[in-house]
């Protein structure tokens, strides 16, 4: 690299001043690495071996194109393509464009979940980024942990960054009407009735996921996608861009430029992804009815930089946040109606009043300029946007909750629940999520339709890496009954893409301790997604006595990834990131249980 403190020479970002993100600052890159040395001359030896000139190597940008490409991912497959129209971008800045695979994560292809391994691809990302003969760098992300992973491991790095994400696939055709992701929650249970037969069900596979990209709704990925954009980390409008259309190419084209831009002025990812840029994430996040999992991904990302997001502040802003935008599953609209409404700089042009104005975007503009330029184009009128003076919700339509069975919090999604179940008390069924499904089948179970699901060692720790639940089990008696939804509370997760009144994210979860362990058949539970509680009607004697019972907590795994896994997670409400990778100490805050590794194992 050059001699100077360039992106490459210099990866340590927290030892440094921060710059104005709108002006620059720093040595510009130069490509010119280590001129005249030993180690110069090999590394760029090794470049041109690969194909490169001598002028590709000297005297150029030299951009890493940090690519999550796998035919394994057909969420990320088509980045292989996206690449080189990324290259073709840093080339025509006047940069040298270099692409090179990390791990990819796919929801549906990884067991047990992606979540567990998200950690580990954030580092993989990190290093690759920190020890490569690179000045920038394009993430190329689609899938639900890919895009919270490289954001993650970028900002830890400290280099010049900017992402581009897959986008979504195409909605496909069953049955006469266009189908999205969600859809697949509506039909199984007509399948497991019986109701969809077998040729049915096989020309439902072939259409359900037609081309690649990532889920069609508002679920994780484009949820994320969006947060990317809000936080400086993607060129406005590119979020819900579809991934076949030639529009995504030539926003490919657009982010080389820009990295070269970003490389050359020495703007890295802590001079866009400020407190006041993730206060801004938070607010889109409440106005979107986005995905519950942005919770913990955001924190996470935040963690990295050493800014604090607590549950509260998400509470504290989403209760001043009208939800505005009405997609699938927080509404009836599709993911396609949002971009065809403008996509997030239309929803920056409607939120602008309750935002950072100041906060510096994607392509170097600010929020205020980017909402001022979509007020004085051509109106794009759509339902699926409202204004704040006539929103969905009049609130956010994701809610924390606190109280005596989650006494660091839950997440509750009002915006995919009927409104029925926004407050209800019902007495607790019981199950443990290595064998819920089994147990549901149990003819002798007592269940109600009041009955509240408590489906726990679903966490973190305890399952281990928080599995999506892909189904809430329901008591064979009350699905032969006809009753397919029950209020749920979990110390899991579910995608993105799910509805339904399930209370998530309980901490501490089961496995470190937490009330949700000590709950038994019977016991009381009282919700209120309207207020934000909930409660577990035990007298704190009864559980004292229930956790002196407790078995013990199962063994770490005893080796690998997962054994580092089990040692080091974090809880929920802390982002799920390693204890080691954060720039802070979480247990130095007051008020928190502290949770140590000693009570993790």
């Amino acid at each position: 690299m050059t001699t100077e403190p360039t992106a490459a020479g210099n990866g340590d970002s927290r030892a440094r001043t921060r710059r104005d993100a709108t002006a620059g600052g720093g040595a510009p890159a130069t490509g010119d690495h280590f001129a005249g040395d030993a180690e110069g001359t090999i590394m760029r030896a090794f470049l041109r071996a690969g194909g490169l000139s001598k002028e590709e190597v000297r005297r150029r940008p030299i951009i890493g194109i940090c690519s999550s490409f796998s035919e394994l991912n057909p969420c990320n497959m088509g980045l292989r393509d996206l690449a080189e129209a990324v290259r073709r971008g840093v080339t025509a800045a006047g940069g040298t464009a270099v692409v090179f695979p990390t791990i990819s994560l796919n929801e549906n292809m990884v067991a047990p979940t992606t979540m567990l391994l998200r950690n580990l691809m954030a580092m993989d990302v990190e290093e690759m980024i920190r020890c490569s003969p690179i000045d920038g760098v394009v993430l190329l992300a689609g899938c639900d942990k890919t895009v919270p992973a490289q954001l993650m491991g970028a900002a830890s790095a400290g280099k010049p960054a900017i992402m581009l994400t897959a986008g979504p696939r195409s909605c496909g055709f069953f049955q006469g009407r266009s189908i999205v992701t969600t859809d697949i929650w509506d039909l199984a249970p007509d399948r497991f009735a019986g109701r969809i037969d077998d040729q049915e069900w096989d020309e439902l596979e072939g259409t359900f996921a037609p081309t690649v990209g990532v889920c069609n709704v508002m679920g994780t990925a484009t949820t994320m996608a969006i947060a990317a954009e809000i936080l400086g980390m993607a060129l406005p409008g590119s979020a819900a861009v579809p991934a076949v259309e030639q529009r995504r190419r030539d926003l490919g084209e657009r982010t080389g430029v820009r990295a070269v831009e970003l490389a050359r002025a020495g703007i890295r990812p802590d001079d866009l992804m400020t407190p006041d840029a993730f206060d801004n994430a938070i607010r889109v996040l409440s106005a979107t009815g986005g995905s519950t999992n942005e919770f913990i991904h955001l924190t996470a990302i935040a963690g990295r930089l050493g800014v604090k997001l607590g549950l509260d502040r998400f509470a504290d802003i989403g209760e001043q946040t009208p939800q505005v935008l009405g997609v699938r599953p927080s509404g009836e609209f599709a993911l396609e109606d949002f971009d065809h409404a403008g996509g997030v700089p239309a929803l920056l042009a409607v939120l602008e009043p309750l935002l950072d104005r100041d906060c510096v975007l994607g392509d170097g503009r600010t929020v205020a300029e980017v909402a001022a330029a979509v007020r004085t184009a051509k109106p794009r009128p759509h339902p699926c946007l409202r204004s704040l003076d006539d929103p969905f919700l009049d609130k956010s339509g994701l809610v924390v909750l606190r109280g005596s069975l989650a006494p660091r919090g839950a997440i509750f999604k009002r915006s995919a629940a009927p409104r029925k179940f926004w407050t209800h008390r019902g007495p607790a069924v019981v199950f443990d999520y290595h064998n819920a499904h089994e147990r549901a089948k149990d003819p002798s179970l007592q269940a109600s339709p009041d009955s509240v699901i408590v489906l726990r060692n679903a966490g973190i720790v305890g399952a281990p890496g928080m599995p999506e639940i892909d189904f809430v089990p329901i008591p064979a008696n009350l699905l032969k009954a006809g009753i397919t939804e029950l209020v749920c509370v979990t110390d899991g997760r579910m995608s993105g893409t799910e509805g339904g009144p399930t209370a998530l994210h309980v901490t501490p979860e089961a496995a470190v301790g937490g009330p949700i362990g000590l709950v038994r058949d019977g016991d009381e539970i009282v919700l209120d997604a309207i207020n934000g509680t909930l409660d577990l009607l035990v007298d704190e004697e009864e559980l004292a006595g229930r956790a002196a019972e407790a078995p013990p907590s199962a063994s770490p795994p005893l080796r690998g990834y997962e054994r580092l896994h089990a040692q080091h997670v974090l809880q929920a409400d802390q982002g799920c990131d390693l204890d080691f990778l954060v720039d802070y100490d979480w247990h130095e805050r007051s008020g928190e249980l502290r949770l140590t590794k000693e009570v993790q194992r």
